[in-house]
């Protein structure tokens, strides 16, 4: 309780600093991820896509995510999750999403919504930008980004998929209180 209570305290105080609007994410807009690796924040952006972000609230508020693996995490790219099966097939059982692209940068700690060739296909599968990504710029759904421990991120178990792949133990919007 005390770590949850540290991060939310820190999601108060760090900015989104994906564009020049940035703010300082609400509570409501904060999601706290324990890891099987510790914990880090994300700061969601319904500015930028209000749908995923939608469901992203909607699945944590579910427990969804909970004990779901990084099933693909690949060195200097992104760690991807959010998939139940741990296979990059899975997804929930809600429809799939409309693309909501934007021209927002692709940077180091940026989650951008998962999909497959198809633009519409985004489900609950998300990725974490490991480093600059611009490459991905206006090709896939912005919705958050982590402002608190990316070294976390940086230390999740390597592979397509990790021989023991890390998890998320549990994924909560800040202002739930749970």
């Amino acid at each position: 309780m005390f770590r949850f209570l540290a991060a939310v305290a820190v999601a108060f105080a760090v900015a989104a600093p994906l564009g020049a609007s940035a703010q300082s994410a609400a509570p409501e807009d904060t999601l706290i991820v324990e890891t099987t690796k510790g914990s880090f924040v994300i700061a969601l952006r319904p500015d930028l896509a209000p749908n995923h972000v939608a469901r992203v609230k909607e699945l944590a508020g579910e427990a969804f995510y909970d004990g779901t693996p990084f099933h693909r995490v690949i060195e200097g790219f992104m760690a991807q999750g959010g998939d139940p099966t741990g296979t990059g097939m899975g997804g929930s059982d809600k429809p799939d999403l409309a693309a909501e692209f934007t021209n927002t940068n692709y940077g180091r700690g940026t989650i951008g919504a998962a999909r497959t060739s198809d633009p519409n296909s985004a489900n609950s599968q998300f990725f974490i930008c490991f480093e600059d990504c611009s490459f991905l710029n206006g090709d896939y759904t912005v919705w958050g980004e982590v402002v608190e421990g990316m070294d976390v991120v940086d230390a999740l178990a390597k592979g397509e998929p990790p021989a023991n792949p890390d998890r998320i133990v549990t994924m909560r919007v800040a202002a739930g209180g749970q």
